[in-house]
């Protein structure tokens, strides 16, 4: 029998939540790397992250991964945010490019409380 693997895109957030638990001395040098890298960039705990990422999909129409690559980043700006809108390929609306920067600020306001 084959094992299938599986594909999902994850929150940076949610990767430093998988690489907290395994073994640094015994971990190779990419999974060293890549928590490093977690370490300096996740502000979130995961399930928050997915949280977020579901709420960018529902309130501002992104698909899952456009809302995954702006919850890694979490741009403040409308320069910021065009950026990765240029990426996809559309053009968004100043609305939807404010309404994600709102649900980012009541986010990162909520991480602090």
């Amino acid at each position: 029998m084959v094992n299938e693997i599986s594909r999902k895109p994850i929150t940076l957030h949610e990767a430093k939540e998988m690489l907290t638990g395994i073994d640094v001395e015994t971990a190779d040098q990419i999974q060293k790397r890549a928590l490093d890298y977690v370490s300096k960039f996740a502000k979130f705990p995961g399930a928050e992250a997915r949280s977020l990422v579901e709420k960018l999909v529902k309130e501002a129409g992104l698909t899952e991964y456009q809302a995954i690559e702006v919850v890694n980043v979490m741009p403040k700006t409308r320069e910021e945010l065009r950026t990765f809108t240029v990426g996809w390929r559309q053009l968004a609306p100043t609305e939807t490019l404010d309404k994600i920067l709102q649900i980012l600020a009541t986010a990162k306001v909520e991480a602090k409380a």
